[in-house]
């Protein structure tokens, strides 16, 4: 294990940062951790349509930044009270969906602080039922990373104001609100403590069994790279905002893996175009789905032949054929 070198605050470039050590870093023999935090953002899920997600109003007003991550799930706010923490290894189809293996020495460090803090849900750490970390994981199936945020002092009423939960959501998890549901660690804490003494304690505890901390600092070419993915991906329309469909119907449904909401447009009762958005954890680009069902006749049978030979779990989670057809037909 090795502490990547990162004083970035900086949400393109920490993204393009994630991204780029994922892709090229020797992970065949090595696995990484990267903290970094975040100047107030809004730091989007890969299948999450911008637009719905946020209260443009209000982030435009603050001066929020918002940023797509290459990772499924939903949406989170960042500030200088959130510290994110990403563990980068070689992909193993036993680490992916196993949250508990990467938020475990996290975990530890919040109950060695005394905040009785456990993994709940899909992929959250909870503190008495209130979120105080999401996480998240990205693979190309030679490479991975595990990530999450931590609030330890983040300004609770931007994460109301920003963003826009859906009513569902809430419902599902039996809460009344985003106030009631999300609460920093430091409301658990006895004494104050900075993002940075947070940072050096989980350190401690995932490095408890070395002599001193392996670090992996980044050259000068590689920072490059770095900044040619922020610049040419992370801080682009496209990229954060640039994927909204015309269509006529609607579909949305919140299984247990997360919620899909599938936007199509029909013409002449075929599938004209079609895209997925949702707060699921699939790895795999939904694309590949929607470029199947286009042209495909808007009936089930038609459907459930364009994408018999498709592992829906890959894309989605858990979710079989028949149960997918008949969610985007009836």
């Amino acid at each position: 294990m090795k502490l990547i070198l990162n004083n970035s605050n900086e949400p393109a470039v920490n993204l393009a940062l994630e991204e780029y050590c994922v892709r090229n870093l020797d992970v065949e023999n090595e696995m990484y951790l990267l903290f970094y935090v975040n100047k107030p953002s809004i730091i989007i899920g890969k299948h999450q349509n911008t637009i719905e997600e946020i209260n443009k109003e209000y982030v435009d007003a603050n001066g929020i930044q918002v940023v797509r991550r290459i990772s499924g799930g939903g949406a989170v706010y960042h500030d200088f009270g959130n510290l994110n923490f990403s563990f980068i290894t070689k992909y193993s189809p036993e680490f992916f969906h196993n949250f508990e293996k990467f938020t475990k020495p996290v975990v530890e460090t919040l109950l060695e602080m005394g905040v009785n803090a456990e993994l709940g849900g899909r992929n959250d750490i909870t503190v008495d039922g209130r979120k105080i970390s999401g996480n998240a994981q990205f693979t190309n199936l030679k490479s991975m990373f595990s990530h999450g945020t931590l609030l330890l002092n983040s300004h609770i009423e931007d994460v109301v104001q920003a963003l826009n939960v859906k009513i569902d959501k809430i419902e599902s998890k039996g809460i009344k609100s985003v106030r009631s549901r999300v609460a920093n660690i430091s409301e658990f804490l006895k004494e104050e403590i900075s993002v940075d003494e947070f940072r050096e304690k989980i350190i401690k505890n995932v490095f408890k069994e070395y002599n001193s901390v392996p670090t992996y600092e980044l050259s000068d070419a590689e920072w490059k790279e770095v900044n040619k993915i922020s610049d040419e991906k992370y801080k682009t329309w496209e990229w954060n905002f640039g994927r909204s469909p015309e269509f006529n119907i609607q579909k949305v449904n919140r299984f247990e893996f997360g919620q899909v909401d599938a936007r199509i447009f029909v013409k002449d009762g075929k599938i004209n175009n079609i895209k997925f958005f949702g707060d699921f954890l699939g790895y795999g680009d939904s694309a590949d789905v929607e470029k199947k069902l286009e042209g495909a006749v808007y009936k089930e049978e038609d459907i459930s032949s364009a994408l018999k030979d498709t592992d829906l779990k890959y894309y989605f989670g858990n979710l079989e054929l028949k149960e997918f057809v008949k969610f985007i037909c009836q």
